[in-house]
């Protein structure tokens, strides 16, 4: 309990650095997947702070925690009941950084803690990620850049690309790896994404009375693809639906070399999501 309280400690004093934000929002996000065997239940809750420093630079904190319930076929996976919590605590840091008009650097700093039920210092991974941003003309613009991430279950070193295109002044597109995103505005109250993102995580086990004791962490990854509609119902408050699918979602424990001990086999499935936020 005194680690977990430390470490909040740690995240927080990050926020309390940023001081007179220009801008600020908290969100509350609920998002759940049933499967053939087992039903996914994630809770998410995020603040976010962002300031620019300058005409040229700006900073923006995030600070999320995630609670992943897992509901699992008792005739199936009886054995498995003890891992049905995962938690996450996450801050990232971003800094921009414009060189010149038409090109910005980009730095994440992306601190995170995955744990089962008792966090430590043993949980801690550090991510990030550095980016080449191009505005190539009026509309377009180009993104390279490398990451270490976990979008396939495991932290490593990937490349990022993605071009941007901007339609007219309601409709913005996205294609690239791995996230890609088109947008379009009616007007100022309603907002409608497509996206299309592979994404993942990895979770430290420290409760090893299940099945195979080899385990050490559970690991997820996915490729999803939803439509989301947003709704600004008030000066400050926003309300988000999310409804999608997952391909090729993988659920696995694997020991602390990475190796499979125990592949789930769960079949793809699709997602529905409610949030809320508050933006000022």
């Amino acid at each position: 309990m005194k680690i977990r309280f430390i470490i909040c400690l740690v995240f927080l004093v990050s926020f309390l650095n940023v001081k007179a934000q220009e801008n600020f929002s908290v969100n509350v996000n609920l998002k759940t997947e049933p499967t053939d065997n087992i039903n996914f239940t994630e809770t998410n809750i995020g603040m976010l702070f962002n300031k620019k420093i300058n005409s040229k630079s700006q900073i923006t904190n995030t600070l999320e925690y995630s609670n992943l319930n897992l509901n699992y076929d008792l005739d199936k996976y009886v054995s498995f009941q003890n891992i049905e919590r995962l938690q996450k605590i996450q801050d990232k840091l971003e800094f921009s950084q414009e060189i010149t008009n038409s090109t910005r650097l980009n730095f994440e700093v992306i601190p995170t803690f995955n744990f089962q039920q008792n966090v430590s210092f043993s949980d801690f991974t550090l991510l990030g990620s550095f980016e080449i941003f191009q505005r190539l003309n009026s509309k377009t613009s180009l993104s390279v850049g490398a990451a270490r991430t976990t979008i396939f279950g495991n932290a490593k070193f990937l490349p990022t690309a993605s071009i941007n295109y901007k339609l007219n002044d309601k409709t913005d597109l996205k294609i690239g790896f791995p996230d890609s995103r088109f947008s379009y505005s009616n007007n100022i109250r309603n907002k409608f994404i497509i996206n299309n993102s592979f994404n993942g995580s990895f979770y430290n086990l420290n409760i090893q009375n299940y099945e195979d004791k080899n385990a050490s962490k559970a690991v997820l990854s996915q490729m999803t693809t939803s439509f989301e509609y947003e709704r600004n119902v008030d000066k400050n408050w926003f309300l988000n639906f999310k409804a999608g699918y997952d391909f090729d979602k993988k659920y696995k424990l694997t020991d602390d070399k990475n190796n499979t001990v125990h592949d789930f086999n769960i079949s793809s499935g699709y997602i529905l999501g409610i949030g809320i936020k508050y933006k000022q």
